[in-house]
């Protein structure tokens, strides 16, 4: 017995691969590891199940627009604590630690672009600053992309994503729920196209306002979607939520969304859609010919 409990030794010395970090994500939704290059050719779409992975703020402007056309406008605003919040952390210094992690001044960037042949009013939200929270700055750059694009006669187009109002601003923030409403009713009155694109998560006061005021409301594959969260509405009814509760293929099936578009076919669909809302004017008729002169 002794023989087959013997430990083997061995004097080769075999060297351990050095893999870098970060070259391989694991899919939370197959758990499939997906090489990162591959992943970003694919849109951050896992290419096994097709999960829609979060979507960097600059990724996705580009998706939105043709390249070099996007000017950005009121890149300047930035947040201020008029309340004076104090707590944990001053609203003073989670801003400026989120201004620069993501290397812009608040949770939203919003400008004018060409997308297919159609000049738009584009804004793209970034959940990675303070969750795409809703302060006053976020409200004003919505409404000012809004109105902006009413007077240019530009349809609007909006990705939204948020966990909803910003604590730190208290009634200032929940004031932009209706400013930003309001914009978009006049947009609306001038006869202009207004298509938000909701992106995983949008909820809460985005979800009650600009999200959801579209002519075409469009959703991504998986996105959470809803005014409360989940475990928030199953504690506050004492009832069982349904499956599939809150997500985009839900919403869709009960009458919230128009379309569930997947992230690829995302820019192609917009197009189609503006080609039907923005039709192009009517070419001016050729003038009548001159009537021959008689002899």
């Amino acid at each position: 017995m002794a023989l087959f409990g013997k430990k083997k030794h061995t004097s080769v010395k075999v060297r351990k691969r050095d893999i870098p970090d970060g070259l391989w994500i694991k899919c939370p939704s197959c758990s499939e590891m997906v090489f990162k290059q591959e992943l970003e050719a694919a849109l951050n779409v896992c290419p096994r199940c097709e999960y829609h992975f979060p979507f960097a703020r600059q990724a996705r402007l580009a998706l939105l627009s043709e390249a070099g056309s996007f000017e950005e406008w009121d890149a300047g605003l930035t947040s201020v604590d008029v309340l004076t919040f104090t707590g944990t952390a001053t609203y003073t210094a989670k801003l400026k630690e989120n201004q620069q992690e993501t290397g812009c001044r608040d949770a939203i960037t919003c400008g004018r672009a060409r997308l297919g042949r159609h000049v738009i009013a584009l804004g793209v939200m970034d959940f990675e600053f303070l969750g795409a929270s809703m302060g006053a700055v976020v409200g004003e750059k919505v409404a000012r992309l809004v109105e902006r694009g009413t007077v240019e006669r530009l349809p609007v187009l909006i990705a939204c994503t948020s966990g909803g109002a910003r604590m730190y601003e208290g009634l200032y923030s929940l004031m932009q729920m209706a400013k930003t409403s309001a914009a978009l009713a006049r947009h609306a009155a001038a006869r202009l196209p207004y298509i938000p694109v909701l992106t995983h998560p949008t909820t809460a006061g985005v979800m009650a306002s600009f999200a959801t005021l579209g002519d075409v409301i469009i959703a991504e594959p998986g996105a959470l979607i809803g005014f409360a969260g989940p475990r928030v509405i199953k504690e506050t009814t004492q009832q069982e939520l349904p499956a599939g509760f809150q997500s985009a293929e839900f919403l869709l099936k009960h009458g919230l969304l128009d379309m569930v578009v997947p992230r690829k076919e995302l820019k192609s669909q917009l197009i189609l859609l503006l080609d039907y809302l923005m039709p192009p004017p009517p070419a001016e008729p050729l003038p009548a010919p001159a009537a021959a002169s008689t002899p």
